[in-house]
């Protein structure tokens, strides 16, 4: 039963640090990245669909997107989504390609795309420890059921703590992967 516990702790705190990560890649540093037009979505027959559906997307160069739309009449619509997007960028049409160059970083931008990273971390680490709080929870259910002693209890509850360690860890070096990333030039 503890190891239960243990496995789904582990299971629950590993898909935290993904979703970290997923929302730190998300954020714009000095290259181009596909993953930045990750969240746009398009009117597409009456309905929002995800740019990624209608359009193969890939880094030209470090500044520049190239957006190959699918369908020829989305062109127009896939330009306007891009722009309303709060990513400040904006779209030029050149035949069938769409190219979406990525201006420079500004110092203060950087800074403050730091301190939106911090506060994801924040997040992540919060969600790891709710975690662990829940899996301590159970342990604690377990010893007052009588289906484990107090020592079995003190040790789940020390491997859970060891485990939440690990993965802060993991959240803090890409935390601060994604600084230096941030604050290149």
């Amino acid at each position: 039963m503890i190891n239960e516990i243990r496995k789904d702790a582990e299971t629950r705190m590993e898909k935290c640090v993904e979703v970290f990560k997923n929302h730190i890649s998300k954020i714009r540093t000095g290259r181009a990245s596909p993953n930045i037009l990750d969240g746009i979505q398009v009117e597409y027959y009456g309905s929002a669909t995800p740019l990624r559906q209608l359009a193969n997307i890939v880094a030209e160069d470090s500044r520049t997107l190239a957006i190959t739309v699918f369908d020829r009449s989305l062109g127009p619509a896939v330009e306007k989504a891009i722009m309303a997007s709060d990513l400040g960028l904006n779209p030029s049409s050149a035949g069938t390609v769409i190219r979406v160059p990525l201006p420079a970083l500004t110092e203060e931008r950087r800074k403050d795309l730091i301190k939106v990273v911090r506060n994801e971390a924040e997040q992540g680490r919060v969600s790891v420890r709710n975690v662990r709080r829940d899996a301590n929870e159970k342990v604690k259910v377990l010893l007052k059921d009588k289906e484990i002693s107090e020592d079995e209890e003190r040790r789940s509850q020390d491997d859970i703590q060891k485990m939440t360690d690990v993965f802060i860890k993991k959240i803090d070096a890409a935390l601060a992967d994604k600084e230096a990333e941030l604050m290149e030039f």
